[in-house]
């Protein structure tokens, strides 16, 4: 169980739900035809299953890239991060693939009940495109490193952790209460898909020697340790503009700029990369950006909130 927990990689769970957390709490406090009614426009279920979800992605995606970098050779002795599953020999090719297929089929399953929570009966256009996207993201998540047209050894996996962890999980959800497009929050939908290539970045940074010699031709080999650093610095830096650009067209109040805290944290993780020199040092910047990026996220959704003790007693206590 201990070597299993180890391949979910903990660390990068808190940074998938961002965006659901994000999602859910504009639908919370901006509920459709501007009428202050919560309850009508959040739904706990819905919540759970795309937490839930969420999780069954990334936790994919990690026992995928595990599996994937583990059978071609790509995790050896060379790679700077911490040992992976198969390349250490704990949890066998046979057994990973296994899990593999299991995790996709319980991830499959909670995205339909999310589904069906969401959408219900009705709206069966939005229900099948929904189920679609849900099958495109769970193929993504296994074709990132697996099979010999893995994407993610060329270049493509950025894209994949931009477009499913930031637009489709932070609009995605919205969508599900809202039933349709909030255009102000597209702002910080990029924004986290930004953070999330970042945390890509920075173990792509950490592993371009030996990603380099296994022929894993991922952004940063491409363009090499210097620029990624500069690609680094767009990602996060904008990321953090447009959170702010978000707070200002919503014209929020002074006391509603609390996730500018979580700017401190992201400020002197962009301090720490910009003088690195030695790729094995950046590993722990990783599990850094993650929750710098989980608390701007939580930070964001407390400053969404202008009214927290009207919205807790009418989700709690059924009142308006």
């Amino acid at each position: 169980m201990k070597h299993w927990i180890e391949a979910a990689r903990l660390r990068t769970l808190p940074l998938s739900v961002s965006g659901i957390i994000v999602g859910s709490v504009y639908a919370l406090s901006n509920p459709t035809d501007n009428i202050y009614t919560p309850t009508e426009v959040f739904n706990w279920t819905v919540f759970g299953f795309a937490i839930l979800t969420t999780l069954g992605l990334q936790v994919l995606s990690n026992f995928a890239n595990d599996y994937g970098d583990g059978v071609k050779g790509t995790d050896n002795a060379d790679r700077v991060g911490p040992k992976r599953a198969i390349q250490s020999g704990v949890i066998t090719p046979q057994a990973m693939k296994k899990a593999i297929i299991i995790t996709s089929v319980l991830t499959l399953i909670s995205a339909i009940l999310l589904i069906y929570f969401a959408f219900g009966k009705s709206n069966f256009a939005y229900s099948i495109f929904f189920l679609v996207l849900g099958v495109v993201a769970i193929a993504s998540a296994i074709r990132y490193t697996v099979g010999n047209s893995a994407y993610g050894y060329k270049g493509f996996g950025d894209v994949f952790v931009f477009v499913f962890f930031g637009l489709v999980s932070t609009l995605g959800v919205n969508f599900l209460y809202a039933k349709q497009i909030e255009s102000l929050l597209i702002l910080p939908a990029i924004a986290i898909g930004l953070l999330s290539v970042g945390v890509l970045n920075l173990n792509n940074m950490r592993d371009e020697a030996s990603d380099k010699k296994s022929g894993k031709n991922t952004i940063v080999v491409q363009i090499g340790g210097k620029k990624a650093k500069i690609y680094h610095f767009l990602l996060i830096i904008t990321a953090m503009i447009l959170v702010v650009v978000f707070a200002i067209l919503n014209d929020y109040n002074f006391d509603q700029y609390l996730f500018l805290l979580a700017y401190i944290p992201l400020t002197k993780h962009l301090i720490t990369v910009y003088k690195n020199q030695d790729s094995k040092l950046l590993d722990p910047e990783l599990k850094k950006l993650a929750l710098s990026t989980f608390l701007l996220s939580v930070l964001l959704t407390l400053c969404m909130i202008s009214l927290i003790s009207d919205i807790i007693v009418n989700l709690f206590l059924g009142g308006r």
